[in-house]
């Protein structure tokens, strides 16, 4: 058989499967490159030549596992955010293209380096450290913490950051408990699914990633991110910044919360590239 038949027979069972034409397309030719361990041009320069011995063995299992709707990246044990490759496994949320929003606006609130002491930056429910770890890669002179509730997930982010060689100090915690230095920044993509929503959620999400890492504590989803409020409302130094993520149609919601702490001000909410509210501003007045 030939490669780009192979392929064509992977996208075929992965349509049966349930997958949409155009990702069972794109999902076929990402795990037959990755059985080879093959670029994209080498797989555009080689993909009718004979398949090499061995290839459908190797696939096999990696059909089989997305046929069950195991997310793609699981399956690759990777995926890549602000243009790093991060090491993603079960333990932790598989990185989305609009957290690199909080990467962008944490990059643009540091102090210059050299402009006194070392910019101080907290990540609150760090995850695969993706965040942490590319806001420390582009700025190796802040002092950057991650913190997580997961211990398998700062397993992952530690390695992650060995990955990268940037320095990053993990904590095990619940948010920001036991905390009792001052930062500059405190970054955060905190649950806020509601339960009552996991039925409406993709297979791959709702059967896959971690649900400590997706639903939010209280009926709305919304716990996590007024725990979270209340902690950076005392601990963040005056003039200092909270930016976090929220979900979808949570806006008015999250506004209102912000609107109950006196020390802290909302300076504006940034859409997704779906034109979705994601990601609040919020400054320690």
């Amino acid at each position: 058989m030939m490669l780009h038949e192979r392929a064509v027979a992977v996208r075929d069972r992965l349509e049966r499967a349930g997958l949409t034409p155009a990702d069972a397309a794109f999902d076929a030719e990402v795990l037959v490159r990755h059985a080879l361990g093959w670029d994209r041009a080498r797989w555009l320069a080689g993909r009718r030549e004979p398949e090499p011995p061995g290839l459908e063995t190797a696939l096999e299992p990696l059909v089989t596992r997305r046929e069950q709707r195991e997310p793609i990246a699981y399956i690759l044990g990777t995926r890549e955010f602000w243009g790093l490759e991060f090491e993603v496994t079960p333990a932790v949320l598989i990185p989305r293209p609009e957290t690199e929003f909080l990467v962008e606006e944490g990059l643009a609130r540091l102090r210059p380096a050299g402009d006194g002491p070392a910019p101080y930056l907290i990540d609150v429910g760090t995850g695969s450290g993706c965040v942490a770890i590319a806001i420390a890669y582009e700025r190796p002179d802040a002092r950057v913490t991650a913190i997580d509730i997961s211990a398998e997930a700062l397993t992952v982010a530690r390695r992650n950051a060995q990955r990268h060689a940037v320095h990053v100090t993990f904590a095990l915690g619940d948010l920001l408990v036991g905390v009792t230095d001052h930062p500059d920044i405190i970054v955060a993509n905190p649950p806020y699914v509601p339960r009552r929503a996991r039925p409406a959620l993709s297979r791959e999400v709702g059967g896959h990633e971690p649900h400590v890492a997706l639903f939010g504590s209280d009926e709305d989803g919304l716990g996590t991110i007024r725990a979270l409020l209340s902690q950076a409302a005392n601990l963040l130094r005056p003039g200092g910044w909270l930016l976090f993520e929220f979900g979808y149609g949570q806006a008015e919601d999250v506004e209102r919360l912000i609107a109950q702490h006196p020390t802290l001000r909302l300076e504006r909410v940034r859409e997704d590239l779906q034109g979705i509210e994601r990601t609040a501003i919020v400054r320690r007045v």
